[in-house]
């Protein structure tokens, strides 16, 4: 995909970003009119003086033009760290935004745009403080983002989420697939993450060959990535435009060695996607582990992503993982792990399996809130698969994907 296919996207959060500076500049807030979190963050910056100049120096640099794939202006739109703050205020009362024909869901991404590429800002978003007070202010719009009041994003003009350009046309295709009540105003959703995580009809979602153990099926409604083959402890792997190895996917877990050398199926989800993942095997659930992350962490080698649903994620590490280990039935498939990785800000992995647990294939393990972006399958290297699927191909939540020999 080329740059002048992304730009419409970007010129969007841009605009977007100019419509909510217009609006804060119109009516200013002091640091003693923002939530205590944020007062908070502004006291963790100005009580440490290097954050203090870092946050100075990181709206003063120029972005590295090589970092990414597109040319920073003279001049960034976020003034300076109290802009930044008072932005951030700003948005705790906001839900994640569609208008212009185009997804605007990663606000705080956005107001980050031209600090995150600069060397001071490396510095500021790689300070484990700096990190644990995001994760403080995403709790706070958790909350938010769980209320009534985060519904008003969710109507059916061309700028809401429920409308043409955001659900697709006909309305009817989103009604039969979707639990909602399409008579109600918000179609029955009670808050934005209610919304996000919307459920399937019965039915929807068929699972392919039910009874057939060693057939693998698809855990999201997502659009294949890579399928990597002998994947090592410590190679380079890419798992989101990031250099991962196996040690780190797996955050050094002892089971790691069992999975060197073999297979791992990635996809990813769009903001648009059904946001719950289920159980791509028959069998039983020997391990459950959560691995929290941090929040607009960027990695030297990042690579430039070519897609406009990725352009808010693909410089930022993960914020939350979830690797939940299986043993499958079928012999030739045997233990291997459903991983699920939460991307960008608030995003949170909720696992509702456990230990011990006998699941069937098709059945939920879970779910994004609030944000989400890519999952893995990883099998060991007995495990021998035939794929159905490949790269970029679209891979509805329950069909065939591999199966085992």
């Amino acid at each position: 995909m080329s740059l002048t296919t992304l730009m419409p996207q970007r010129n969007s959060v841009r605009r977007w970003l100019d419509k909510k500076i217009a609006k804060l500049d119109a009516n200013p807030t002091s640091p003693d009119d923002w939530h205590p979190v944020i007062q908070e963050f502004l006291t963790l910056i100005e009580g440490d003086p290097i954050l203090s100049m870092d946050c100075d120096d990181m709206f003063k640099q120029i972005p590295d033009k090589s970092r990414f794939d597109w040319s920073p202006e003279e001049v960034p739109q976020v003034r300076d760290y109290k802009h930044m703050l008072s932005l951030f205020d700003h948005i705790l009362n906001c839900s994640p935004e569609w208008e212009d024909n185009s997804m605007v869901c990663y606000p705080m991404q956005a107001i980050l745009d031209w600090p995150l590429h600069t060397t001071a800002g490396q510095a500021v978003f790689s300070n484990p403080l700096v990190n644990a007070q995001f994760k403080k202010v995403f709790n706070v719009w958790a909350e938010y983002l769980s209320s009534c009041d985060s519904t008003y994003v969710l109507t059916k003009d061309d700028n809401g989420w429920l409308g043409p350009s955001a659900i697709g046309e006909p309305s009817a295709d989103f009604e039969t697939t979707f639990v909602c009540d399409p008579t109600d105003k918000h179609y029955g959703f009670k808050s934005w993450d209610d919304f996000f995580t919307r459920k399937f009809r019965p039915g929807a979602r068929p699972i392919a060959e039910p009874d057939n153990d060693a057939v693998i099926t698809n855990s999201c409604e997502s659009i294949v990535y890579r399928i990597s083959q002998n994947v090592q402890a410590n190679d380079r792997f890419w798992l989101k435009n990031q250099p991962y190895s196996l040690e780190h996917m797996f955050n050094r877990d002892p089971l790691t060695p069992l999975f060197v050398g073999g297979t791992v199926y990635q996809a990813y989800l769009t903001s648009k996607s059904y946001h719950r993942w289920h159980s791509p095997v028959s069998g039983v659930v020997t391990k459950v582990v959560h691995i929290p992350g941090s929040y607009f962490r960027i990695y030297p080698t990042e690579i430039p992503d070519d897609r406009p649903d990725d352009l808010g994620q693909t410089v930022c590490s993960h914020a939350s993982t979830v690797l939940i280990f299986m043993e499958g039935d079928h012999p030739g498939v045997g233990l291997m792990c459903v991983m699920a990785v939460g991307m960008i800000e608030v995003s949170t992995c909720e696992v509702t399996v456990q230990k011990g647990a006998r699941i069937r294939k098709g059945d939920e393990l879970g779910s994004f809130h609030f944000g989400g972006s890519t999952y893995c399958l990883v099998f060991r290297p007995e495990t021998e698969l035939v794929f159905s699927i490949k790269t970029g191909d679209k891979a509805l939540l329950n069909t065939k994907i591999a199966q085992a020999v």
